[in-house]
């Protein structure tokens, strides 16, 4: 099996409390992404500090992880980071994006993100298969994982199908022409880290007090973590045999 060499674009970063426990955003994606696949390998860029490739060439795929910012803020790495998905999506480059990951490519794309008049969306959180992959070596109707989000993909891009969704989030998982998919959950988040962040910001007032308490009440619900991690990688081997 040939190796795949994954660029992970870091955009945000877990609570200073909680990293020498869970590590970065690209530590639990390396380890979600090496539990089903051995032979991805990892780089990090680190994008808050500048860290944007020129050339999206010089990985097979790459992945974006969420951030505190919003796709639609002006902070000055938002547009270099918006060209570099542009150019990886004229590339045929395979992309995949995560929450904020999520919503910038379709925004880079075309589409278009607000901060949902609808509010949050907090911990275990089960969603709609609409159209199952050719690439998904597992099929299924329904998964579960953990969400922490309040800005949404309102709409979409040209050549852009969903593939999954819940009442709350009509654009959950979508999948841009084959170029790149995205999952507006977090596979990434174990259900300890999600109680440990949830709890943070709660307790600092960021997030709504009853509705984040009662995300910790079921944080440890059943959740296919898994599951994604296989699609994920299967959608990576999907384009590294095309190539």
């Amino acid at each position: 099996m040939k190796q795949i060499s994954v660029g992970i674009l870091e955009t945000g970063l877990p609570p200073e409390e909680y990293r020498e426990q869970f590590g970065s955003y690209p530590d639990m994606f390396k380890q979600l992404l090496n539990d089903c696949d051995q032979q991805i390998e990892c780089r990090y860029f680190h994008v808050l500090d500048d860290e944007i490739p020129q050339d999206p060439s010089i990985c097979d795929a790459w992945l974006i992880t969420g951030s505190k910012f919003g796709a639609y803020e002006s902070h000055p790495w938002i547009a270099p980071l918006s060209d570099f998905i542009r150019k990886a999506f004229e590339k045929d480059i395979a992309m995949i994006g995560i929450c904020f990951g999520h919503q910038l490519i379709a925004q880079a794309l075309g589409g278009r993100v607000i901060k949902s008049p609808k509010g949050w969306s907090l911990g275990v959180t089960q969603y709609s298969v609409d159209k199952p992959m050719h690439w998904m070596s597992e099929q299924a109707t329904t998964f579960a994982i953990q969400a922490y989000h309040q800005d949404q993909v309102v709409e979409l891009p040209e050549n852009t199908t969903v593939i999954a969704h819940s009442d709350f989030c009509p654009y959950a998982a979508l999948n841009f022409n084959d170029r790149a998919i995205s999952f507006q959950g977090h596979p990434e988040f174990s259900a300890a880290y999600t109680e440990k962040l949830l709890t943070n910001r709660r307790d600092q007032g960021l997030l709504p007090y009853l509705l984040s308490s009662v995300a910790i009440e079921g944080i440890q619900d059943a959740v296919q973590r898994p599951r994604v991690a296989h699609w994920i990688c299967d959608f990576l081997r999907y384009k590294l045999d095309r190539i």
